[in-house]
């Protein structure tokens, strides 16, 4: 099982990336968990169309306990969409609520019930503490890619994420993969981008294109390689789901396997 991370600075399309990297797996035959690790709880839609269940924290609120089928919804090629969910506005932490989220999940044995060939944590990176730090703090994911753009603001993030993971990487966590370039057509970008990810001490996995076809196919509710699947930006992430598994170990165990 493969175990991966997509972190990423708010707004910089890491969801979107991640659902188009979770529907390209699903195409290839394997069985794909992704658990968005985001308040807004926006991290499978694509591949939900709309279908979505209850957030974990949401169903733990309601109902006292977790039942797995309440909070699993079954997307595009069979994919495994999972939301941790988080608070209300103003009433309490987003990162609270993703431990509880997490742990709610490995008392029920999600792993274990489902056995998916990868599991992908779509996690926001703007603060990397906390809830926000579990996948990589507690074991649960192993290799860890930052999407970033030549913005500015985009690899201030990057550059902390890349130091959280180097943090933990001694203790036997999860380890750097590389930066995800989701060009945003800045001036200079391949070069810039290139340079801050030698500075984190890795490499630009793939660089994806900014094309008109991601909003049409994001305005229907679909992801790019399900909704335009002979288009070029299809071929992209499909690649980029490529590089990620030969760049991400086959671990076996469970959420805290190693």
């Amino acid at each position: 099982m493969r175990r991966i991370a997509i972190y990423g600075k708010g707004g910089i399309g890491k969801s979107t990336v991640s659902a188009n990297v979770t529907a390209a797996m699903a195409d290839m035959g394997l069985t794909v968990m992704q658990v968005g690790c985001d308040p807004k709880s926006d991290s499978t839609k694509l591949l939900a169309k709309g279908g979505r269940k209850e957030t974990v924290l949401n169903y733990l609120r309601d109902n006292g306990t977790v039942d797995l089928d309440g909070v699993i919804t079954r997307g595009y090629g069979g994919s495994l969409c999972v939301e941790c969910g988080g608070p209300k506005p103003g009433t309490g932490c987003a990162g609270r609520g993703i431990i509880a989220a997490f742990e709610a999940l490995e008392d029920h044995d999600v792993i274990g019930e489902h056995s998916p060939d990868v599991i992908l944590y779509d996690v926001l990176g703007d603060v990397v503490c906390g809830g926000f730090a579990m996948p990589i703090r507690n074991g649960y994911a192993r290799d860890v890619f930052i999407v970033t753009s030549g913005e500015m603001m985009a690899l201030y993030a990057a550059s902390n994420i890349a130091e959280a993971v180097d943090n933990y990487a001694a203790d036997g966590y999860a380890r750097l993969g590389g930066i995800i370039l989701n060009a945003r057509d800045v001036e200079s970008e391949d070069e810039i981008v290139a340079k801050a990810a030698a500075e984190m001490g890795t490499g630009v996995v793939m660089r994806i294109d900014r094309d008109p076809i991601v909003q049409e196919c994001e305005n229907r509710g679909v992801t790019v390689v399900e909704g335009a699947p002979d288009s070029r930006q299809a071929g992209l992430y499909r690649k980029l789901a490529e590089r990620i598994l030969e760049l991400s170990e086959d671990s076996e165990g469970g959420m805290r396997g190693t």
